[in-house]
């Protein structure tokens, strides 16, 4: 594990439930489930569109911590909780990541961290060589 280097976000949920925004071993960056949570611990206020940008934005500020871009991305998953959000979230993924054209699955959830939650968000990076 010594190969291992994390980033966080400063998530109230980081160290209630004993994990990192993303971890990075050898080119391979993971990116945890990231809500839209604001450096005061609050949630994003908005709609989902509003909410999945700042998801982004706590994403790739992690990715770029540990060496990597959003060029970089290869994979994403999308949890919504409002089917009539798809559009919108997609909109913002394909402004963040449409450059990196990563594998992309979005899903229809029941309920996320909070209550308010309308979108999270998780990301897989490759760093080049």
């Amino acid at each position: 594990m010594s190969n291992r280097q994390h980033a966080t976000s400063g998530s109230p949920f980081e160290g209630q439930f004993g994990f990192c925004r993303a971890i990075r071993t050898g080119k391979r960056i993971i990116v945890a489930g990231t809500g839209p949570i604001e450096p005061d611990g609050s949630t994003t206020p908005g709609d989902a569109a509003a909410q999945a940008a700042r998801c982004c934005d706590l994403i790739i500020a992690a990715i770029e911590h540990l060496g990597g871009s959003a060029s970089d991305v290869v994979r994403t998953r999308m949890l919504l909780t409002d089917f009539d959000d798809q559009d919108a979230v997609g909109a913002v993924h394909a402004r963040y990541f449409g450059a990196a054209k990563p594998a992309a699955t979005m899903a229809g959830v029941a309920w996320l961290c909070r209550k308010e939650w309308k979108v999270e968000i998780e990301a897989e990076a490759i760093l080049a060589d």
